[in-house]
């Protein structure tokens, strides 16, 4: 082994390897025979395809060039694609308009040109319809309004509301027979996470809806992904126990399939997210995470058996179901994401389409350990740690490695074990990751999350703080040597953090808050109301919002610090970043901004991707004052001495 600082190795997991050999995977569907998925290319400028895979192998992309199948329903999205009969139907991110695509065809518009948006479809075969989430911005100048509609499949139908009246709605679901539609709905300031309700009608052979039934949830209790089982019994998860669990709905009384304190449900922070699936009547394929630690597992609905389904992933997404198969998206600390088919009779998995090709030998990677530490109030955080891991290298005797804390956006959000090749371009250099699920994170129960409540600012920044200390202190990491990253909501901790803490030396946000008070202002629709509950009620608690917001105390921030921003960001406009930059530079403060064209939030094309790593590693090197194996494009970096 050569022996080289920290921050110095040479690695084979380059910016160009994540970029070119990478791809995301979203949104995985089953129809007959027929699987599909969404990628995300970003060496197609982040554009994403709808991929049909037959049951013979071949894959067939669905949307040709420009097409891109995103809709920007509540901003973040999701659940662009329906699929029924081989014809699929994607909303496309430039128009919004829905197209569908016959087998063998080419996109055609399903919905007319206007200022509407369309998510989270589900296909009434009897009637020849969609019924979707729609999210009408024809009304400038004021609050977008959401509904429930049903659109016509033989022309391009605006649509007819079903369901309106409050703010936000989602999860449309339609029985097997066609007889009921289910769906969730919440209103201002809650999020779904915090609580929702889950409604339920019948439906006329014209179409319209009965009288609607409040079935479950409330102001305080969060609902998750309704489906009906294929004997048309109403299923869904709630966290009414204070932890996400199944539950169904049978003769006007609701019925726990398997008590745990463990969480089946997730932040639904995009539509058509689904933690489990009916193979059959009586079984439910279902991913789960207890004590930090996900499985996917078959729950017989009869004895409530939960038999976990054995295999080398420990993280899993987008769970679906046919006869005999479970298909979702897995990954584990040694393999990337995939699409991943577990055949129930053989116990066998198939991979499907990898989300990576690239190929890194383990001797470059480092897995994930669980850590907890002490946090403030006496209490305990959670969080993921990858030391430095380079078969070619080890440090100078006496040297600790420089510690990179990431806070995850959200924030309420979690982050995962699953292989991050993004995360292994830092340890594979030397420098070592704090991966933190602060308080407010999902996957620890309904209190750990509520911790949040009226303290974001305070709560994830001291975790964040406490867990890079806890490594210090116990001699891990180069306590001098404290960077902290994160973007959007992670973003805010971040600058929070190097404002109001003294216990980082250096760090990045990638289009983070600075200011609460814009945020809550100039926000979407989605999140207009979100800090009601993260920090208190806006205009009433200003003080509290210009208190913990660092744009107004920019005097205290007094190390480094790079800025990432997508120049197109509805959800975190660029004037966040370019205010804060400003003042670091009358303050003379060594300060990077790296503005991107074309972007929105969260980076999607390959060469931004690239830039973005590789100018946050030339920062850091200048910063701390070590040398990089490999030259990078440097980044221009005012007041450096």
């Amino acid at each position: 082994m050569t022996t080289q600082p920290y921050g110095s190795w040479k690695s084979p997991v380059t910016s160009d390897l994540i970029v070119a050999a990478t791809i995301g995977l979203a949104q995985v569907l089953v129809d007959g025979d027929d699987l599909y998925w969404i990628e995300s290319r970003p060496t197609e400028k982040g554009r994403n395809i709808v991929v049909r895979r037959t049951p013979d192998g071949r894959t067939i992309d669905i949307n040709p060039p420009p097409f891109n199948a995103r809709t920007r329903v509540h901003e973040y999205g999701g659940g662009a694609v329906a699929v029924a009969d081989g014809i699929v139907y994607f909303s496309n991110f430039d128009d919004q308009r829905l197209y569908r695509v016959s087998p063998g065809g080419q996109p055609e518009p399903a919905t007319p040109a206007g200022e509407m948006r369309y998510a989270d479809g589900v296909i009434d075969c009897a009637r020849t319809r969609m019924i979707c989430v729609r999210e009408d911005h024809t009304a400038a100048g004021q609050e977008a309004v959401n509904a429930i509609v049903s659109l016509k499949l033989d022309g391009a139908d605006a649509g007819q509301v079903l369901v309106s009246g409050n703010n936000f709605y989602a999860s449309p679901r339609l029985s097997p027979d066609g007889r009921r539609l289910a769906w969730q709905t919440w209103n201002h300031p809650n999020m779904p996470w915090d609580g929702c309700e889950l409604w339920t009608a019948e439906v006329a052979v014209d179409g319209a809806l009965g009288p609607a039934v409040l079935v479950a949830g409330g102001v305080d209790e969060s609902i998750f992904q309704p489906e009906w089982s294929p004997d048309g019994v109403l299923h869904f998860i709630s966290d009414r126990t204070g932890w996400w669990n199944l539950y169904r709905w049978r003769d006007g009384r609701i019925e726990p399939l398997r008590p745990m304190e463990a969480e089946f449900g997730g932040p639904q922070w995009i539509f058509g997210l689904s933690t489990y699936a009916f193979e059959s009547a009586g079984r439910i394929v279902c991913a789960y995470q207890k004590n930090g630690l996900e499985r996917l597992a078959m729950l017989d609905t009869r004895t409530s058996q939960l038999t976990p389904l054995e295999g080398p992933y420990t993280s899993f997404f987008s769970v679906h179901a046919a006869p005999g198969r479970a298909f979702c998206i897995a990954a584990s600390p040694a393999l990337p994401s995939a699409v991943v088919q577990y055949d129930l009779g053989t116990r066998q998995w198939a991979v499907v389409r990898q989300s990576s090709t690239a190929v890194v030998e383990a001797g470059y990677l480092s897995p994930a350990q669980a850590v907890e530490f002490p946090t403030e109030n006496g209490l305990t955080a959670h969080g993921l740690y990858y030391p430095p891991r380079n078969r070619d290298f080890a440090a100078p005797a006496g040297e600790k490695p420089p510690l990179l804390v990431i806070s995850h956006g959200g924030p309420t959000g979690a982050t995962s074990n699953a292989l991050s090749l993004s995360i292994q371009y830092w340890t594979s250099r030397g420098i070592a990751v704090l991966d933190v699920n602060y308080g407010g994170s999902t996957g620890y129960g309904r209190e750990y999350r509520n911790r949040l409540w009226g303290q974001w600012g305070i709560v994830d920044v001291d975790d964040c703080a406490n867990g890079a200390r806890y490594l210090a202190e116990k001699g891990e990491v180069d306590g001098r040597r404290l960077i902290i990253r994160g973007g959007s909501a992670g973003g805010y901790t971040t600058l929070a953090a190097l404002t109001f803490r003294d216990a980082f030396k250096a760090g990045a946000s990638y289009y983070g808050v600075s200011d609460l008070e814009a945020l809550a202002v100039e926000t979407h629709k989605f999140e207009s109301r979100y800090l009601d509950n993260l920090i208190g009620p806006y205009p009433a608690r200003r003080d509290l919002y210009r208190e913990r917001s660092p744009i107004y105390s920019a005097e205290r921030l007094s190390c480094p610090v790079i800025f990432f921003q997508g120049l197109e960001d509805k959800v975190v406009p660029p004037n966040q970043a370019e205010r804060m930059v400003e003042a670091l530079r009358r303050k003379s403060v060594p300060v990077s901004y790296v503005p991107f064209e074309g972007e929105q939030h969260g980076f999607r094309q390959a060469a931004n991707i690239k830039r973005a790593l590789d100018a946050e590693l030339y920062f850091y090197s200048r910063v701390f004052g070590f040398a990089l194996a490999e030259p990078v494009e440097p980044v221009a970096i005012d007041n450096l001495p």
